[in-house]
């Protein structure tokens, strides 16, 4: 049985995380903000619908991989053990994920049907 060596706490491995964490949400930014100016250019649906592809998916994946990560490390340096420390970090970084990644694509969705007008909360009545 091979024993891997974690640092006891694991202080490095936590600010790694989340550093990769930050690195991939700019990756992120950049990416979203790029994909939406070129759709206000072209008004397009095709540039929207290319947003959702593998270009966006990537530093999403990039974020959530970190805040694992972080998430594990932080559970490990309050005293839970590795195993429990993933039993609790990953099932509920994936279900966030999950929901924030459905909830930009009904944001999307809504942008490209009503434009920019459809997000503007200020427009709302009471």
């Amino acid at each position: 049985m091979t024993v891997f060596y974690l640092p006891d706490p694991p202080y490095f491995l936590l600010v790694a995380a989340l550093v990769a964490g930050l690195a991939s949400g700019k990756a992120f930014e950049a990416t979203l903000r790029a994909g939406i100016q070129e759709w206000a250019r072209s008004k397009s649906s095709r540039s929207l619908a290319n947003l959702r592809s593998i270009r966006l998916l990537l530093p999403y994946i990039g974020i959530n991989l970190g805040i694992v990560g972080f998430l594990i490390c932080g559970l490990e340096i309050f005293g839970f053990t590795f195993t429990l420390a993933c039993a609790v970090a990953i099932p509920l970084t994936i279900l966030i994920a999950l929901l924030v990644w459905y909830q930009l694509n009904v944001l999307l969705t809504q942008l490209e049907q009503g434009g920019s007008r459809a997000l503007d909360l200020d427009m709302l009545e009471p």
